[in-house]
């Protein structure tokens, strides 16, 4: 497998609290990712690490086969990120907003703001940012994030805080971004969205990743330790099986 990113033994303190606890993963080239456990779990930490964002206190990360850190100013021109708090330039429009992203990346405007279209919003590109629903912003915030054509992209937990509707139609954006054999890694605390969206999937919880797989693999783990009458196992029984909770995002 040609391998898109490469994390060995990661691990984040801050004081007292280890976040990362020793992290190891490699996600393959055209693959979809998922990092799925509830808050607290060290996922956004963990995306952080990898982006380079934030140094390792130790281990280490590489994208497209350069080290994460420091940050390679090359290498940015080749990945995306998508951060859990969009943040967008003040009382710009939507169509500003993109047209503004694609110039640090010398795309021109019009092929910037054909990402609005892209995502479903080429009607909302005269309104300001601050107008727009959640649902919205998110597209936007992955539209910003995609503009340059990147080959691999970080989407950290893309549709929190959406109510069910608005999550389902981001969902459809982000099926149509998996078919496009670009590299994908994302966090979530919806099981139903690893499980729709992930070919593999790390179920971390309290910064150590517990268990690595398919869904598919993940539930088989369960099945073929119940009776052939037991109903099938779902993602929230293998997080109850590894952790002994219930699962709460």
């Amino acid at each position: 497998m040609e391998r898109a990113v490469v994390a060995q033994d990661l691990v984040k303190t801050y004081g007292d609290l280890r976040a990362v606890d020793g992290v190891s993963l490699e996600v393959g080239v055209g693959e979809t990712f998922g990092i799925l456990g509830p808050n607290g779990a060290g996922k956004t930490t963990t995306l952080e690490l990898l982006e380079g964002l934030r140094k390792p206190d130790a281990g280490r990360a590489e994208l497209l086969g350069h080290p994460s850190h420091p940050r390679d100013t090359a290498l940015l021109r080749r990945i995306g990120v998508q951060l859990q708090t969009s943040a967008f330039f003040e009382r710009l429009t939507a169509r500003e907003q993109i047209r503004t992203f694609g110039a640090l990346y010398d795309v021109p405007p019009d092929r910037a703001e054909a990402w609005l279209d892209r995502v479903g919003l080429a009607e909302k590109a005269s309104s300001r940012t601050e107008n727009l629903s959640g649902g919205q912003k998110q597209r936007l915030a992955i539209a910003c994030a995609l503009v340059h054509d990147p080959e691999l992209v970080f989407l950290d937990e893309p549709t929190a805080a959406l109510d069910p509707q608005a999550r389902h139609n981001l969902w459809d954006l982000l099926r149509s971004l998996t078919e496009s054999q670009r590299t994908i890694v994302l966090t979530t605390h919806h099981l139903e969205e690893a499980d729709l969206l992930c070919e593999r999937v790390a179920i971390m919880d309290g910064g150590r990743i517990l268990r690595l797989g398919t869904p598919a693999e993940l539930r088989a783990s369960l099945d073929a330790r119940s009776g052939p009458d037991a109903r099938p196992a779902t993602l929230d029984d293998v997080f109850l099986d590894l952790t002994g909770r219930e699962y709460r995002p």
